[in-house]
């Protein structure tokens, strides 16, 4: 890099640094600290925050944004990347249209979104009404303030997040050896497996980290969607720095989150690097 160049990237690493670095160093000082009897803070160096995270509550509810994050992710795999592979195969007018319904939701606020939901959902909403005019129900059914509502709810939050990575790993796909593969007698369903996913692959793992990720510190979704009945670590951070008046503890379950969103990152990328080398 030029001289040039390099105090052109000094903007970003000063906003990196105020926005993200700074911030990051305070809650991680922190998570060392003392909560006071009335919400302040004891600058009194302990562990007692992390030791308090391996307590079985909050055990059981990282292992429950645990699972959640994972069926997100999957959810957003399975219907994300059939949409992607359909958007890349039509004529670029169409995929223009279809990307811009894709991004839609983006320009929509997310509590109003989010609410949309409940008043599809609600035992009053709009599908239950419709199911009940079709008589296909005799009484309106929970589908609200339950783990599936949050599952609903996180699926179609994080979605694009999904198939926007996928679509340009597609895009970038070289055609040719697809046509190489079909003359050499591979089925299309063959050709799809050994081909096109494998060549996808960095599409597919970004993809899903960023679901993963953004799934694991969600707390409008389950808040709205879930209610009292479903409570995810994110939860739990805000009420810690919002109700609780618990900055330490907050800081050290964040921290706890970053840590694990960390390695397993690292984990998934290596397991795929190997993956891609020994088919390479």
């Amino acid at each position: 890099m030029n001289n040039k160049g390099k105090y052109l990237a000094y903007p970003s690493l000063i906003w990196l640094t105020l926005f993200f670095l700074f911030p990051l160093m305070i809650i991680v000082l922190l998570s060392f600290f003392q909560r006071g009897l009335y919400g302040d803070i004891i600058y009194e160096w302990t562990l007692a925050n992390y030791a308090r995270f391996f307590e079985p509550l909050y055990l059981h509810i990282f292992f429950d944004t645990i699972i959640i994050s994972v069926l997100t992710t999957c959810c957003c795999l399975i219907l994300g990347y059939p949409l992607s592979y359909m958007i890349s195969r039509m004529s670029s007018s169409w995929q223009n249209i279809w990307l811009l319904l894709v991004m839609i939701p983006f320009w929509i606020n997310f509590l109003v979104r989010s609410y949309a939901w409940v008043i599809i959902l609600r035992s009053q909403g709009l599908l239950n009404t419709l199911l009940l005019q079709l008589g296909l129900i005799d009484q309106p059914l929970s589908l609200l303030y339950n783990p599936t509502a949050v599952l609903i709810g996180l699926v179609y939050t994080l979605l694009p997040f999904m198939v926007l990575p996928i679509y340009v790993s597609l895009e970038q796909l070289d055609r040719r050896k697809l046509e190489a593969a079909y003359d050499l007698g591979a089925t299309p369903s063959r050709a799809f497996w050994h081909i096109t996913v494998p060549l996808t692959l960095p599409g597919i793992v970004t993809g899903s980290i960023l679901v993963f990720v953004g799934t694991i510190g969600m707390f409008v979704v389950p808040e709205i969607m879930g209610g009292a009945k479903s409570s995810m670590l994110g939860n739990v951070i805000q009420n810690q720095f919002l109700s609780a008046r618990d900055w330490p503890f907050g800081s050290t379950l964040s921290i706890m989150v970053i840590l694990f969103s960390l390695i397993l990152i690292y984990l998934y990328n290596r397991a795929v690097q190997a993956q891609q080398d020994e088919r390479g």
